[in-house]
């Protein structure tokens, strides 16, 4: 039972951020999010990735490892839509 409580809310936890990072990436911005969101999770989700594996709990283990890849998207997706709109905003001002 308590693995089952713990997969359940890892399955949670991950369908709640994994939808953020889709919602930045099919609407095109990176508007309203702090790029320090992103640095802040990838160093905390490695940290615990590796905390978790050493301690031998593979919950934890797995959900912060895929953490760890959602935030490197995460914040791949913040600074390419910054810098695509400073791209379309020169470009409009040399129009």
């Amino acid at each position: 039972m308590t693995e089952i409580i713990g997969w359940a809310s890892s399955i949670i936890l991950l369908m709640t951020l994994v939808k953020q990072v889709y919602k930045q990436w099919k609407e095109g911005t990176g508007e309203g999010v702090s790029k320090w969101l992103f640095v802040g999770q990838v160093a905390a989700s490695i940290g615990f990735t590796v905390y978790s594996y050493l301690v031998g709990n593979w919950v934890f283990t797995v959900t912060n490892g895929i953490l760890v890849i959602n935030n490197f998207v995460g914040l791949y997706l913040s600074f390419y839509f910054r810098r695509r709109a400073k791209k379309i905003n020169l470009s409009e001002q040399n129009a």
